[in-house]
């Protein structure tokens, strides 16, 4: 039985091909745990494989015989069923998206063995010129295309080819070598006055009626530095106001505490002062045992009245660990904050270090210089 680091177990026979001790390691998958395999039939069916072996053959290899003329539709449907146990629900239902939005229709029908750059290249400009077919795209037909969903849905095939390998169907990767647009992340800072004035903002519209639930969550993002989905489906166990902190029990980078300030410890005795017993959110759906997911609506009403409909939840975010570096905060003390798995993805704020480090530097100068007003 493996299990992968989320908790999905998976059912693998593992056995040696043709030449004995000396032969192949092979590791066939049977199958989920539960999906439909019990560990009885999974039992059953190794005993079976396994038989299958002592007579000579090669179930691994059979397989992959049955399965040489796989469509990429098909590859993509294994991907999904087989090559995404350490990925998060959301991220999986992203990849699921782009695979029925972009990868089916362009190259689905095509044969794995048959994939070659050129088809590669061919996808990524179709994604990018948004020229695809409509049906079955279901609420995000506003989702269609652009440059950077070209670059993300060429990526995403790429790890589905690389699954592909180990799997043994091929011993190369189309994707690779294939040059994609280049990310042109959108990343927005607010200033301190701009926060001030989103505030002032948000004040208005809760008291010409907007949910205070969605105005809690929306001051939580920018005092916090949180990912939106970390706020809104924030419980009650994850509160520890005594100990100044929130420890997100399944962010998108995994487990995690923060420290928070005592306006959030504030905004947090706010709710609990409503708190549902019936719901483990800090905010609960009004309908359901859901969390509340409204704070979205309230957001655009808000940003049209602060005067850029391109700001985003996320630029909150941004906004938050600019601040902190201005403050004097180094980077890997943002990267804890916003809970970077990877220092790379801090080194987007490195630019905004120049502040801080220049007013140091000039208070140095001017000691050397005799010119600092402590010294006159």
């Amino acid at each position: 039985l493996k299990v992968s680091p989320r908790g999905v177990k998976t059912y693998v026979v593992q056995y040696r091909g043709e030449g004995g001790r000396r032969g192949r390691v092979r590791r066939l998958s049977i199958g989920r745990h539960g999906s439909p395999w019990t560990t009885e039939e999974a039992r059953a069916e190794a005993k079976r494989v396994l038989g299958d072996v002592a007579h000579g053959g090669d179930p691994m290899a059979a397989r992959q015989a049955r399965r040489k003329d796989l469509t990429v539709a098909e590859l993509c449907d294994l991907y999904l069923e087989e090559g995404t146990a350490t990925k998060k629900a959301s991220t999986i239902a992203t990849d699921k998206g782009r695979i029925e939005r972009h990868i089916k229709p362009v190259i689905g029908d095509l044969l794995v063995s048959d994939i070659k750059a050129n088809h590669v290249r061919t996808l990524l400009k179709k994604v990018a010129e948004g020229n695809l077919p409509r049906e079955g795209v279901g609420p995000v037909a506003d989702k269609l295309g652009g440059k950077g969903t070209a670059s993300r849905t060429v990526g995403l095939l790429g790890g589905i080819f690389s699954f592909a390998n180990e799997l043994g169907y091929r011993t190369d990767n189309p994707v690779h070598g294939v040059k994609r647009f280049p990310d042109q992340k959108n990343q927005r800072y607010l200033t301190q006055s701009e926060l001030t004035r989103l505030f002032e903002l948000l004040e208005e519209i809760e008291a010409d009626g907007a949910n205070p639930k969605a105005v809690k969550i929306i001051k939580l993002l920018a005092l916090t530095g949180a990912r939106r989905g970390e706020i809104e489906q924030l419980k009650w166990s994850e509160v520890f106001l005594e100990q100044g902190t929130l420890h997100f029990e399944d962010s998108k980078t995994g487990q995690k505490s923060i420290p928070i300030s005592a306006a959030v410890i504030g905004l947090l005795r706010e709710a609990e002062q409503e708190r549902c017993i019936d719901s483990p959110y800090v905010f609960p759906s009004e309908r359901g045992d859901g969390f509340y997911v409204g704070a979205t609506k309230v957001w655009r009403d808000l940003r049209t009245k602060f005067g850029d409909e391109k700001l985003r939840m996320h630029d909150l975010r941004h906004s938050f660990a600019s601040l902190a570096v201005a403050g004097g905060a180094s980077l890997p003390m943002i990267g804890a904050l916003l809970g970077h798995k990877d220092t790379a993805t801090t080194q987007r704020y490195a630019h905004l270090s120049a502040d801080p480090l220049r007013s140091i530097s000039d208070q140095v100068g001017a000691k050397l210089l005799g010119t600092d007003d402590g010294n006159k």
